[in-house]
């Protein structure tokens, strides 16, 4: 009778424990390794969603929708990742499963951009299922298979029930640590320094080179020449699939002339107007320039910031923009207002960069460009200096939100002078709920309001441009209404002096603002949901 475990000295066959033997798993790695590569796979999952904001953006925009949706999607792969590598991992060796699912998943982060750029150039952007099928369709994917990584590493090291829980602390919090590097390398150094596409090559690669190390060697180490082969083979067609997704990543285009850490900024040519160039912003039109004439204004909107203007005296005048954009207000001003200075808040460093290269923009000891937040900017800024203030900052196509609070207007308020001008411009369409929310926030601050928009859009018929002035001093609306006819605008002037002792707008903005049920609130920084209350533009 043959001992157990023991071969035949007739067949030379293995017995059951001897073939177990050969498919039992080596022991654990060393735990330095282990801990490496947790941090480093948790790194590039956290890498590739900070991305996937800058990536988005030109074809959505920056908004609140577009920040949920990509950390649920990722939040959503992480979570199934973590279940099916668990379930893998009591199943399988986990030595055979971490070369193919690091290589597969560094594939998979290579084709994000390709993938996400072919569906967005047919997607109608803007609208929640949209901008949660384009973060799907790039990064759902990754965050799943890069996920499963962590627990068949801890699996792997499971060597003793006695050590269970230093082992599944030491690799979550190695984990968890490479996702905080990944993050802030990201958000504060990465997208500053280089591309999307070159950073999602140098991580993609990276793993895809680490997923073939990892399956030749676990692979040769096998037992068996069928083994062996296997590993060849499988570390071969990821080196494949690693180059075919290499080479559509860095082959696809980007529609951007500039990708900044903020935008995806793009210079147009009118070919209606020779001079003609348009600033596009992510997925947004923004400014319009003539290289030759400063003092044409095409967008409807920068007309309308025009006539406020005038109803101020003639001569110099002493402006605030937040926003930058193409400066088209600050070369007009410069050439209709000679002796005029302009402060630019603008929170790109790139922006002001490009509108001198590409926008003719001038630089000159008139204009004063400080780079950074609109709101941080302000309050630097000295108490009643300042004649006109234009608001102009965008984050796809609604104001962000801290810019439009009655905190925020406070400080505006502060540093125009006595009889000085806000002018802002804010996008919405039918129902207007957000334009309707700004204009009672800014009247809680300021004694007289005016909104000029064209009839369709007070109508809520269309979605269209809201330019909402403010002041303490009385607005002349008869100078409004010439200087709309003057520059053949199509826009109604509503509005006036704000009754203080009742709070009530004037008349034709109360009716505006009015909506079934009840008034908007007045948006504050501890409610100002401007996101949800913007209507985007049928």
């Amino acid at each position: 009778m043959t001992a157990t475990g023991a071969a035949s000295p007739a067949t030379g066959a293995a017995t059951p424990d001897s073939a177990t033997a050969s498919r039992a798993p080596a022991g654990p790695w060393p735990v330095w390794q282990a801990g490496i590569l947790a941090f480093f796979t948790s790194a590039a999952i956290l890498v590739l969603e900070v991305l996937a904001g800058r990536l988005l953006a030109p074809y959505v925009g920056v908004t609140l929708q577009t920040y949920t949706a990509i950390i649920g999607v990722v939040l959503a792969g992480i979570s199934l990742g973590s279940f099916v590598g668990g379930r893998l991992a009591d199943r399988i060796d986990p030595r055979l499963l971490l070369g193919p699912a690091l290589g597969i998943g560094g594939a998979l982060a290579l084709t994000a951009v390709p993938v996400v750029r072919a569906f967005a150039d047919d997607a109608d952007g803007g609208n929640v299922s949209v901008v949660v099928g384009l973060a799907a369709a790039g990064f759902f994917l990754p965050a799943v298979v890069l996920s499963t990584i962590t627990p068949v590493l801890t699996k792997l090291q499971m060597s003793s029930l006695d050590a269970t829980g230093r082992t599944v602390g030491t690799i979550s919090a190695l984990s968890t640590a490479g996702a905080i590097v990944g993050t802030f390398a990201t958000g504060f150094l990465l997208v500053a320094t280089i591309s999307t596409t070159a950073i999602t090559s140098l991580v993609g690669g990276a793993l895809v080179v680490l997923g073939v190390v990892l399956t030749a060697r676990a692979r040769r180490h096998g037992r068996g020449d069928a083994t062996r082969r296997s590993g060849r083979l499988s570390a071969a067609s990821l080196a494949v699939i690693g180059a075919g997704a290499l080479g559509a990543n860095v082959t696809s285009h980007s529609r951007c002339d500039v990708e900044s850490a903020y935008f995806c900024a793009t210079v147009l040519t009118d070919s209606a107007r020779p001079g003609g160039r348009i600033l596009q912003l992510d997925n947004l039109e923004h400014s319009y320039v003539d290289l030759n004439d400063p003092t044409y204004l095409e967008f409807a909107y920068t007309q309308l910031f025009a006539t406020a203007l005038d109803t101020r005296s003639p001569g110099p005048v002493h402006a605030v923009h937040l926003g930058g954009g193409g400066f088209t207000m600050p070369r007009f001003i410069r050439a209709t207002r000679p002796g005029s200075t302009n402060v630019v808040l603008e929170r790109d460093p790139e922006l002001p960069e490009l509108v001198t290269q590409k926008l003719g923009w001038t630089r000159g000891a008139d204009t004063t460009v400080r780079v950074g937040d609109g709101r941080v900017g302000l309050a630097a800024l000295p108490t009643g200096t300042t004649d006109v203030l234009f608001g102009d900052a965008f984050g796809a196509e609604a104001v962000p939100w801290h810019l439009t609070t009655v905190e925020f207007t406070r400080d505006i308020h502060r540093v125009l002078k006595p009889n000085g001008i806000y002018v802002l411009n804010a996008i919405d369409s039918g129902p207007n709920r957000f334009v309707k929310a700004e204009v009672r926030t800014i009247a809680v601050i300021f004694r007289y309001v005016v909104v000029m928009a064209p009839p369709y859009a007070f109508n809520g018929d269309f979605g269209a441009n809201f330019v909402i002035v403010a002041s303490d001093s009385p607005i002349d609306t008869t100078a409004l209404r010439a200087g709309i006819t003057r520059r053949g605008t199509d826009a109604l002037v509503r509005g006036g002096v704000v009754q203080d002792a009742t709070g009530a707008l004037p008349a034709d903005l109360e009716s505006f603002a009015a909506r079934t049920g009840s008034a908007p609130r007045v948006l504050t920084d501890d409610y100002a949901p401007v996101d949800q209350l913007f209507t985007r533009s049928a």
